[in-house]
């Protein structure tokens, strides 16, 4: 089951309500994913895995697509009236199925 609300984390995206990690910042520039899609595919998104028990706040791991199109996913956790977003990458075809939403037996 999925707890986390993706309307809701669209909701404080489109507001800018966002905190960045250093950790994603670091990511973002080795990956070369800019913050304009990493927005765009939380705009775009679903989410596919969430880890409730996460500290400090519960998280979870959306699928999207960058301004041009890429499939991404991001990891981002929901705090009090923010989101708190801790990285984000390609997935990894020898990792997840074809579409990208279900990971493959190790």
């Amino acid at each position: 089951d999925i707890y986390m609300d993706i309307k809701r984390v669209q909701e404080l995206c489109n507001k800018k309500a966002l905190r960045w990690t250093n950790h994603m910042f670091v990511r973002l520039i080795q990956r070369n994913i800019s913050m304009q899609d990493v927005m765009n595919a939380i705009m775009s998104g679903e989410i596919i895995e969430d880890y409730p028990d996460d500290y400090p706040y519960p998280s979870c791991l959306i699928i999207g697509y960058t301004v041009g199109d890429k499939t991404i996913h991001v990891v981002c956790g929901l705090g009090e009236n923010e989101v708190w977003l801790i990285t984000a990458y390609y997935p990894d075809m020898t990792k997840w199925s074809s579409d990208f939403k279900t990971r493959k037996e190790s």
